[in-house]
C-alpha cells in the first residue's frame, strides 16, 4: 500500500519574510514595531492642536475668544448660583425653621393636654366635652 501524501497549500509553504511587502522585506520585526510605536506617540490633544493649523487666523482667534467668553460666563454662573444657594439656605433657616419649630411645639403641647385630659377624665373625655359617667342631656328639659 502506498501512503497518501498530504496536499500542501501554497500559503503555508511561504515563509513570513516572503509575505512582507518588498519595501519592508529588508526590515526586521523590531524595526517594524519601532515604526509603529513612533506613529502612536502623538496624543489626542497634540493631534487636535495640529488640526487648528488648517484654519485661518481669524477663525482661530474667533474660536479662542468664544471659548474664553463661555468659560468666563460659566464661572460667573457658578459663583452666582453658589451665592444664591447660600442666601436661600440661610434665609430659610432664619425665617422658616423657627415657625416650623413653634408649630411643632404647639402641636406637642396640645397632644399632652389631650393625654392629660384622657388620664384625668377617662378615655371618652377627648371625644366629648362632658363629664364621664354623666347622663346625656335630654332634649326639651333643662
Amino acid at each position: 500500500m502506498a501512503a497518501a501524501t498530504p496536499a500542501v497549500s501554497p500559503v503555508s509553504s511561504l515563509c513570513p519574510d516572503k509575505l512582507l511587502l518588498k519595501g519592508d522585506a529588508e526590515k526586521t520585526e523590531e524595526e517594524l514595531e519601532e515604526g509603529d510605536d513612533k506613529e502612536l506617540d502623538e496624543t489626542l490633544v497634540e493631534r487636535l492642536w495640529s488640526l487648528t493649523e488648517m484654519f485661518p487666523e481669524r477663525v482661530q482667534s474667533a474660536a479662542g475668544a468664544t471659548f474664553d467668553l463661555s468659560l468666563f460666563v460659566a464661572q460667573k454662573m457658578y459663583r452666582f448660583s453658589m451665592a444664591a444657594f447660600w442666601i436661600g439656605t440661610i434665609s430659610f433657616m432664619i425665617l422658616v425653621l423657627p415657625v416650623v419649630f413653634e408649630t411643632e411645639k404647639l402641636q406637642m403641647e396640645q397632644q399632652q393636654q389631650l393625654q392629660q385630659r384622657q388620664i384625668l377624665l377617662g378615655p371618652n373625655a377627648g371625644l366629648s366635652g362632658g363629664m364621664p359617667g354623666g347622663l346625656p342631656l335630654l332634649p326639651g328639659k333643662i
